[in-house]
């Protein structure tokens, strides 16, 4: 199998140096460029031809999220994780929205970042556990809201009520049992939730139903 090539974008030498150090002794992982900003990226996206890009929020010009826009719209098959410092809601939805399949903070562990890394360049969404946490706990604050969410036309009623369940952080037993149906009902409605919507899965829908 090949190795999953990675691309480091942070405008702070050390840290690129740091996470290449790291990433370089793993086996599977193969780091095949660096950049400072967006727009530098952008250019070494067309030359190293990476699998997953690893970013930084916050940087000068063209910032992460930014960068992650325009790698989705000119680069789709290109994964992008943020390794941020920053936990502030603008920068989360903000990069999934624009298309991120992970988001963890800096102060995750090598394991975490590996993993993650992985888990991405298979097509999986990966949240640090206080990404995960700050995700939650803005939906649930929002759960009491039944107000329409694009795309709601497409779903029968108990669809859309599986939904908002699912983007408030319940688990298919939960639903089930709010719902009184079985997990097997639940998990066939959830597939058909996100097939109706065009989304990939549980996170993508959660972000979907806060905009």
């Amino acid at each position: 199998m090949s190795p999953v090539r990675i691309l480091l974008v942070d405008d702070q030498v050390l840290m690129r140096q740091g996470l290449r150090k790291l990433l370089e002794v793993e086996s599977g992982i193969e780091v095949v460029g660096e950049a400072a900003d967006g727009e530098a990226a952008l250019r070494a996206v067309i030359e190293c031809r990476p699998d997953v890009v690893l970013v930084d929020a916050r940087m000068p010009g063209m910032d992460g999220v930014e960068l992650i826009v325009r790698l989705s719209a000119e680069h789709p098959r290109v994964a992008a994780i943020v390794l941020s410092t920053f936990d502030e809601d603008e920068y989360i939805f903000g990069a999934l929205r624009g298309g991120a399949l992970g988001y963890l903070l800096k102060d995750c562990s090598p394991d975490e970042l590996v993993s993650a890394v992985h888990r991405v360049s298979r097509g999986e969404t990966v949240l640090g556990g206080p990404v995960a946490a700050r995700l939650v706990a803005e939906l649930r604050q929002g759960d009491g809201d039944r107000g329409a969410f694009r795309g709601q036309e497409l779903l029968s009623a108990r669809e859309g009520e599986v939904a908002r369940m699912i983007a408030a952080g319940a688990a298919n037993r939960e639903i089930a049992a709010r719902l009184h149906i079985t997990e097997g009902t639940v998990k066939n409605h959830v597939s058909s939730v996100l097939r109706k919507l065009g989304l990939r899965d549980r996170t993508q829908l959660a972000v979907h139903l806060r905009k």
